[in-house]
C-alpha cells in the first residue's frame, strides 16, 4: 500500500509538473506557435543566458519606428533576465550568434541574406504587416547562427519584435494593468522557421471617448494633458496588440492642436490616425471650437469650412492617416432638419476637391471612410452615394448589435467596408461607460458576421478610458487579425489562455470563469440601468439570485486574490477583482433600496 501511495504521489507530481511546464510554454502567446523557450535545444538562438544576452543588429537606414521597437525588445529581454543585451547598428557581427532585426528593403543585412538565398523571403514579400522569425545557420562568416526578425513593411517588423517580447513574458498590457514580469534565467529561440501573415482586418484600432472625467483626470494628474507624452504609451500598447489604428481622445482635446508631437511620433511609431465619426477632414471638434468663425452649418458657412478642412490635410498631409469624409451636425449631433441628401453629397464632393488640390497623389489612393452613424444610414439608404474608394464604415447601433453589412453589390466596390463598434456609449436613450459590460461570446457574434459579410477594410472600438476594457479590447483586436483561430468553441479557451499569460497557471481556469461570468451577468443588465425594480423581490427569487451570483464571484475573486503573490496583486485587482467587487457592491446596492421601498410601502418599516 505504501508503494502503491508512493507510486500515486510521484505519478501526480510528474502530471502537474508537465501541465504546468505546458502551461507555462503557452501562456506567453494566446493561440500562437511556440518558438521561445526557457532552456537551450538544438539549433537554437540565445536571446539571454549564463550572466550574458546576444547581440541584436539593426541598420540605421531601417525606420525610426523599427529602431525604437527593436530597443523596447532590448528592455523586454532586460525586463525578463535582468540582462540588457547590446544593440548595434551597421556594424560586423561581433559573435558567434547575433539577432538580427529589420525591415526588407531597408536592412542591408537582411537583403543580402536574401540576395544569397539563405532567407527565403517569397511568403511576406509584398505583404500587409507580415513578419517572418527564422533562425539562420552560417549567416555569414565567422557566424553560427542568427536569429532574423523580419518584417514585409513597417509595422510587419514591429509587429513580430513584439511578439518575441509577449514570448518571452512580457504583456502588452504590463504598463496599463501593471502585469508583472516572470524572471527567467535562460531565454532561447528554438531551430524553425515561423511565418505571420496578413491580418484578415487591414485597419484595426481603437477610439479613446468618453474619456472624462476617468481617463482624463488621470491624466491631468500624471502627464498634464494629452500630449505625446501620454500618447507614446498608448501607440506602443497598440502595435503590443497589433493593432495599427486610432481615433484619439476629443472630448475636450485635439490631437494635433493640443501637441505638434502627437501626429508626427504617430507616424514615427506606425500608427495611423484618424477622426471620429464626426470629425472630417482630420480636424477635431474642440479645433471648431477654439478657431472656427461662424456657424458649424456648410449652406451658410461653406467658405469658412472649406478652409477649416484644408488647413486639417496640409497640416497631416505627410503622416498616414484614413480621412473620415461627411459632416454631422456640431456636437456629433443630426444635422439641421433642412439638409438633405443632395447636400451632403456636395459635401463630399468639395471635401474630395480639398483632397484632389493638397495631396500628391489621386484621391482614391488615400485610406477614406464614411462613417454611417445613427441619421447617416438613413441618408444612405436614401440614396446618398460617395465614390467608390472610400470604405463604408458600418456601425452598431451604440450597444454592440451591427445595424447592416454589406450587400454582394456592396461588397465589390474598391474602397470596402468596415464596422464601428461600441464597448462605451454616452447618448440618447441611456448611457454606459462604468465597467465591461460585453461578453466576447457577444464580440465574436457580431464581428463574425462582419468578417463573413466582407467588413473587413477598417474595424475600430469605442474602448472609452481604456480601462477597464482591456480584455474585450485585445479579444476584438486579436479576431480581427485572425477570424479563424478563435472559432466559437474557443472562446472559453481564450479566456483561459489570457488568465494564464497574466497570472500564470494556477488559478487560470477559475479566473477566466469568472471573467466570462462577470461581463455576462453584466452583459443581462448594464450597471447604469440598474434600478431598484430591475430584479424581482416577490417573484422566483429573482433578486436574491442576482445578488448570490454576484456575491459568489465575489468571493472566488477575493480567495484568489488573497492567496496571489503581492507582485500579481496590483493587475489582478484592476482586471478581475474590482470589477466584480464593483458590480457586486451595485447590485446589492439597489436590490436593497427595492427592498426597503417595498418594505415602507406594506408598512414594515421602523
Amino acid at each position: 500500500m505504501v508503494g502503491n501511495r508512493f507510486v500515486n504521489r510521484i505519478a501526480r507530481i510528474i502530471t502537474v509538473s508537465l501541465c504546468t511546464l505546458f502551461c507555462v510554454t503557452s501562456v506567453c502567446a494566446l493561440g500562437q506557435t511556440r518558438y521561445v523557450e526557457f532552456a537551450a535545444t538544438p539549433g537554437s538562438v540565445r536571446l539571454a543566458s549564463d550572466g550574458a544576452a546576444t547581440t541584436i543588429l539593426t541598420d540605421s537606414q531601417d525606420y525610426p519606428g523599427v529602431l525604437r521597437a527593436a530597443r523596447d525588445l532590448q528592455t523586454d529581454i532586460s525586463r525578463v533576465t535582468s540582462i540588457r543585451p547590446p544593440m548595434i547598428s551597421d556594424a560586423p557581427a561581433p559573435a558567434t550568434e547575433v539577432i538580427v532585426v529589420g525591415t526588407l528593403g531597408k536592412d542591408r543585412l537582411i537583403d543580402k541574406l536574401v540576395g544569397e538565398a539563405k532567407l527565403d523571403v517569397a511568403a511576406i514579400r509584398g505583404r500587409w504587416e507580415s513578419f517572418i522569425i527564422q533562425v539562420v545557420s552560417q549567416p555569414w562568416p565567422g557566424v553560427k547562427r542568427a536569429l532574423v526578425i523580419v518584417g514585409s513593411d513597417k509595422r510587419g517588423t514591429i509587429y513580430g519584435l513584439y511578439d518575441v517580447s509577449e514570448q518571452i513574458g512580457v504583456s502588452p498590457w504590463y504598463w496599463w494593468a501593471d502585469v508583472p514580469v516572470t524572471h527567467r534565467d535562460q531565454l532561447f529561440v528554438r531551430a524553425g522557421r515561423y511565418v505571420q501573415g496578413e491580418p484578415a482586418v487591414k485597419y484595426r484600432g481603437i477610439f479613446i471617448n468618453d474619456e472624462a472625467p476617468a481617463l482624463s483626470g488621470w491624466v491631468r494628474e500624471k502627464f498634464g494633458n494629452y500630449n505625446h507624452q501620454f500618447y507614446e504609451k498608448v501607440f506602443e500598447l497598440l502595435l503590443r496588440l497589433k493593432a495599427n489604428y486610432l481615433w484619439p481622445a476629443m472630448w475636450n482635446n485635439a490631437f494635433n492642436d493640443d501637441d505638434p508631437l502627437n501626429p508626427k511620433l504617430a507616424d514615427e511609431y506606425g500608427i495611423v490616425m484618424g477622426t471620429s465619426h464626426h470629425e472630417p477632414m482630420l480636424r477635431a471638434q474642440q479645433e471648431w471650437k477654439r478657431y472656427g468663425k461662424g456657424a458649424w452649418n456648410y449652406e451658410t458657412n461653406g467658405d469658412v469650412l472649406r478652409a477649416f478642412w484644408t488647413e486639417g490635410i496640409r497640416r497631416n498631409r505627410d503622416y498616414e492617416s484614413i480621412i473620415t469624409l461627411g459632416m454631422r451636425g456640431d456636437g456629433d449631433l443630426p444635422m439641421s432638419a433642412e439638409s438633405n441628401v443632395a447636400l451632403l453629397e456636395r459635401i463630399v464632393s468639395d471635401q474630395r476637391q480639398i483632397l484632389s488640390e493638397n495631396l500628391s497623389t489621386h484621391p482614391s489612393a488615400v485610406p477614406q471612410l464614411w462613417a454611417l452613424y445613427k441619421e447617416v444610414q438613413d441618408y444612405y439608404e436614401k440614396g446618398m452615394r460617395v465614390p467608390d474608394d472610400v470604405t463604408l464604415l458600418w456601425c452598431d447601433d451604440n450597444w454592440g448589435n451591427i445595424r447592416r453589412l454589406p450587400t454582394v453589390e456592396e461588397r465589390k466596390r474598391s474602397g470596402g467596408a468596415g464596422v464601428y463598434y461600441h464597448f462605451d456609449y454616452v447618448g440618447g436613450p441611456r448611457s454606459y461607460k462604468w465597467l465591461n459590460t460585453t461578453p466576447i461570446t457577444k464580440i465574436w457574434e457580431q464581428m463574425n458576421l462582419a468578417y463573413r459579410y466582407g467588413a473587413t477594410r477598417i474595424w475600430i472600438v469605442n474602448v472609452g478610458d481604456i480601462k477597464p476594457m482591456e480584455f474585450p479590447t485585445e479579444f476584438f483586436l486579436n479576431f480581427a487579425w485572425d477570424p479563424g483561430r478563435w472559432p466559437a468553441e474557443r472562446l472559453a479557451e481564450y479566456t483561459r489562455l489570457w488568465a494564464e499569460r497574466e497570472f500564470g497557471p494556477e488559478h487560470a481556469g477559475e479566473i477566466a470563469e469568472i471573467i466570462a461570468r462577470y461581463t455576462k451577468y453584466n452583459g443581462r443588465r448594464k450597471p447604469e440601468l440598474l434600478e431598484p425594480t430591475t430584479y424581482s423581490l416577490v417573484n422566483y427569487r429573482e433578486a436574491e439570485t442576482v445578488l448570490a451570483d454576484y456575491q459568489h464571484l465575489t468571493q472566488q475573486a477575493e480567495q484568489i486574490y488573497n492567496g496571489l503573490p503581492a507582485e500579481k496583486k496590483d493587475a489582478f485587482f484592476q482586471l478581475v477583482l474590482h470589477p466584480v467587487k464593483a458590480c457586486a457592491v451595485l447590485n446589492e446596492l439597489y436590490i436593497t433600496v427595492g427592498k426597503n421601498r417595498m418594505s415602507a410601502v406594506q408598512g414594515r418599516g421602523g
